[in-house]
């Protein structure tokens, strides 16, 4: 089994976590302050994390120039549902090469051949169980009740509910829809808004997969109790640490993505979400190197006789649920798996070929530099990044996107509105300016 994860790791916040005010507010070392997350600034990283060498990416490659001229999918994977396009900007590729003509590949169909899509979207609660250095269960104390032991495990399972009930899985009303539809729905075809035919639509079909639980020893993690004593407020976790326990070595029952495969709950035509219960990841065993609320990815899988002998690509995100206030007035419930599957959308193979999806390099408001098509970290961060719905008497938080056309520099955009981001186009008013390679002046 081979992992390929090159993700943007999306929702990133750095902040400082000061150890001696810590300290003293904790029972173990490993102990933080509930409140520890409270206004923080919040500042994009970008991570490359373990890569299998894919063999097949020439051979993928030879095919990406007639498919994005066509409007199929990236040809020779098993994989869901995609199109591809092109588009003409000036800009530099990776290696810092003037480059004009870019490709892209968005799941769904074609815009210009209309009709609706729909892509089972499995939702997997994945719970934390904090064990000791031996492996054993770990209790702490109950600072409010010295004498009371508390287990250090995280219930993922009652986040499933108000997930499935949110805007990225039921129908809203949107300017850029006839009918009520989903909220990448709209975001999408806001930005296709003069190409798409009216019936066009990608559409996600939610279906809740087998609770699975994650293991972490004690080193790996940090952890904070809720104001009551109970486990736990939040829980940070290294990334290197928390990706080995979630992308499997060989597909078996021993990680939440290696059971899912081989049970059926994950399947390569699906956009797979693994939901956590506040969990976030800090980077280089650094607690202050934090924090990534989700990132996005896929496994890959090499194919046999029963799909031609295909690569299969598992596309799947992790994303975590925020407890309203536990980061200040920023990010609240479904903000980062709102900015995932947007990001999947429009960028489901995260450029693991270094051509389709990659960009000219951009600079967006917030600071982040990159040079790929993740239409969330160009927001993430920004003072009114999220766009509040109501959902059954509950506030949701999905985040604003850009749209292709910021990222296209298009002086004119065509999405609806002539806007840049969706749905408050009040985001991003103009395209991103031309940069050099890494930003640099």
């Amino acid at each position: 089994m081979k992992t390929f994860l090159r993700s943007s790791l999306a929702m990133l916040g750095i902040f400082s976590l000061l150890a001696a005010s810590t300290a003293a507010l904790a029972v173990d070392s490993d102990q933080m302050s509930p409140t520890g997350l409270r206004n923080k600034a919040r500042i994009h990283a970008t991570v490359t994390g373990r890569s299998a060498g894919f063999a097949g990416v020439s051979a993928l490659a030879a095919g990406v120039q007639s498919a994005s001229s066509s409007g199929t999918g990236v040809p020779g994977i098993d994989s869901l549902a995609n199109f591809t396009g092109r588009y003409r900007a000036n800009g530099f590729d990776g290696s810092g090469a003037p480059q004009k003509d870019w490709i892209y590949a968005m799941v769904g169909a074609s815009p210009q051949r209309g009709g609706t899509t729909r892509v089972r979207a499995p939702v997997i609660p994945v719970s934390i169980d904090l064990r000791d250095y031996d492996g054993s269960p770990r209790f702490v104390q109950d600072p409010n009740r010295p004498e009371h032991k508390v287990r250090l495990f995280v219930d993922a399972t009652r986040y499933v509910r108000p997930v499935i009930d949110s805007p990225l899985f039921k129908n809203a009303t949107y300017s850029s829809s006839a009918r009520p539809t989903q909220f990448t729905d709209a975001v999408q075809r806001a930005e296709f808004w003069e190409d798409m035919r009216d019936d066009w639509h990608t559409l996600l079909a939610p279906v809740v997969g087998k609770a699975r639980t994650m293991v972490l020893i004690r080193g790996t993690y940090q952890f904070a109790l809720n104001a009551d004593g109970t486990c736990c407020a939040y829980v940070l976790v290294n990334e290197a640490d928390f990706s080995s326990a979630l992308f499997p070595t060989t597909v078996d029952n021993s990680t939440p993505i290696g059971a899912a495969e081989l049970n059926g709950d994950m399947t390569t035509t699906d956009i797979t979400s693994f939901l956590f219960p506040n969990t976030f990841l800090y980077f280089n065993n650094d607690v202050n190197q934090c924090c990534a609320l989700g990132y996005h990815s896929f496994d890959y899988e090499p194919g046999d006789a029963s799909n031609g002998n295909l690569p299969r690509f598992y596309v799947m995100d992790y994303a975590s649920w925020v407890t309203p206030g536990l980061f200040g007035s920023a990010f609240s419930d479904i903000t980062p798996l709102s900015h995932e599957i947007a990001e999947i959308y429009n960028d489901p193979f995260v450029v693991f070929d270094g051509v389709i999806n990659a960009t000219p390099w951009w600079l967006s408001p917030n600071g982040n530099c990159q040079n790929d098509l993740e239409d969330g970290d160009a927001i993430e961060g920004l003072p009114n990044a999220t766009y509040p719905m109501v959902m059954k008497g509950y506030t949701y938080h999905p985040q604003n996107e850009a749209l292709l056309q910021w990222f296209q520099f298009k002086r004119h955009s065509n999405a609806i509105g002539g806007a840049y981001s969706y749905p408050d186009p009040s985001v991003l008013t103009g395209p991103s300016a031309l940069q050099k390679p890494n930003c640099v002046p």
